[in-house]
C-alpha cells in the first residue's frame, strides 16, 4: 500500500513563515517607534522656538534696555515647564547689544533644545512717535500730478 501525501504545509513551513511575519512586523513597530520620537522632538522644537522669540520680542519693545550679564527665567508653556537662559553682551556697535536666548525643558535641563540670538536697540525716548504709515490725506493736492 501506498500512502498518499496529503496537501497542505508542514509544521516546518509554517514556523519560517511565522517567522517571516515577526520579523517584518518587529521592523514596522521600530519605524513606528521612531517616527513618535522624531515627531516629538520636532513638536518640542517648535514649542522652544516660539518661547524663545516670545522673550526677544519681550526685550525688544521693552521700555528698559537689558542690562548685561546672564539671567535664567522659568516658563510654563504648552503644559510643560520650560527654562530659558538668556545672555546679554555688547557689541562692536555701541548702540546694539546682542541677546542669546537657549530653551530647555526643566525635565531634561542638559540638554538645548533651541537657541535664537538677535541685536537689540535701545528704546525710543518718550515722547517718540513712529513714523506714520498709511496714505497721506487726501485733499487739495495742487502740483502733485493730478487732473482735475
Amino acid at each position: 500500500m501506498q500512502r498518499s501525501r496529503s496537501a497542505g504545509f508542514t509544521l516546518m513551513e509554517v514556523l519560517v513563515a511565522l517567522a517571516v511575519v515577526v520579523l517584518g512586523m518587529m521592523a514596522v513597530v521600530k519605524a513606528l517607534n521612531e517616527y513618535t520620537d522624531r515627531t516629538d522632538r520636532v513638536r518640542q522644537k517648535t514649542l522652544a522656538s516660539w518661547i524663545a522669540t516670545n522673550k526677544l520680542t519681550e526685550m525688544a519693545i521693552a521700555p528698559v534696555w537689558p542690562e548685561l550679564g546672564d539671567s535664567d527665567e522659568d516658563v510654563e508653556f504648552a503644559h510643560q515647564q520650560w527654562r530659558c537662559e538668556i545672555k546679554v553682551t555688547e557689541t562692536e556697535v555701541e548702540s546694539l547689544r546682542r541677546v542669546d536666548v537657549s530653551v530647555r525643558l526643566l525635565s531634561d535641563p542638559e540638554r538645548e533644545i533651541h537657541k535664537v540670538s538677535a541685536l537689540i536697540e535701545p528704546p525710543a525716548p518718550p515722547g517718540f512717535l513712529p513714523p506714520q504709515w498709511s496714505a497721506p490725506p487726501r485733499g487739495n493736492d495742487r502740483g502733485r500730478g493730478e487732473r482735475g
